[in-house]
C-alpha cells in the first residue's frame, strides 16, 4: 500500500500544479459567473462547446478529485468502525508519566 499511496500522492501534486496552470491560462472573455447574469450566450445554460482548455480543466479536475479521494482511502488509519474505542486507546497510550522516565534515567546515570 505504500507504493500506491506514493503514486497517488505524486498524481495528486502533479494534477494540482497542472490545474493551477491551466486555470491561469484561460482567458477572461469567457462566460463565467458574469455571463450567468449578463446573458452572454443564447442557450439557456450556456454553450456546451468548450475549447481545449476547458476540456483539459475538466479532465484534470476529475483526476485531482479522484486522486484526493484515493489518498484519503489509502491513508485511512481507523480499521474498525469504533471511533471512540480508537480515541480511548490513543488517550491511554499518551498518558505515560514522562517525568518519571526522565528522572529515573538521570538517577541511574548519576548512580553509576
Amino acid at each position: 500500500m505504500a507504493i500506491l499511496g506514493t503514486l497517488l500522492l505524486v498524481i495528486f501534486v502533479i494534477s494540482a500544479i497542472l490545474l493551477i496552470i491551466i486555470v491561469m491560462m484561460q482567458d477572461d472573455q469567457g462566460d463565467g459567473l458574469g455571463g450567468i447574469f449578463g446573458g452572454g450566450s443564447g442557450a439557456a445554460f450556456g454553450s456546451r462547446s468548450g475549447n481545449i482548455l476547458t476540456k483539459a480543466t475538466s479532465i484534470i479536475g476529475a483526476i485531482f478529485i479522484l486522486s484526493s479521494l484515493g489518498n484519503a482511502w489509502v491513508n485511512r488509519t481507523i480499521t474498525s468502525g469504533d471511533v471512540l474505542g480508537v480515541a480511548r486507546e490513543e488517550v491511554v497510550d499518551n498518558t505515560s508519566e514522562w517525568w518519571n522516565s526522565t528522572v529515573s534515567s538521570e538517577e541511574s546515570s548519576s548512580a553509576q
